[in-house]
């Protein structure tokens, strides 16, 4: 699992349902401050969910959106648990990080 990977799954799972390709790029730009393409998004999406790891439906359709429906993605067990394994390696190598000792 990749970083950007990671990063969509993770806005997926915070958007509980109501996840879509603007929502998640706007989702991830929020909290990583980087600037990032709506085709990226897009193309993540689906890969992962030809993974498996993403499932979707089409949500209804808005005037707002002349007349067409959003695909909205949620997380499917494989994902989420490839989610959990990600935080687990994570979480295991800082702890292995030596502490530092700042002379002040």
């Amino acid at each position: 699992l990749g970083e950007f990977e990671e990063l969509v799954l993770l806005a997926v799972c915070i958007q509980e349902g109501e996840a879509y390709g603007v929502s998640v790029k706007n989702e991830i730009e929020k909290h990583t401050g980087r600037s990032i393409l709506l085709g990226a998004v897009h193309i993540t999406l689906y890969r992962l969910q030809d993974k498996g790891l993403l499932k979707s439906k089409l949500g209804g359709n808005t005037n707002k959106r002349g007349d067409r429906r959003k695909r909205l993605f949620t997380i499917t067990h494989s994902g989420l648990k490839q989610l959990q394994a990600a935080q687990g390696v994570r979480q295991k190598m800082w702890q292995l990080i030596p502490r530092l000792k700042l002379d002040m």
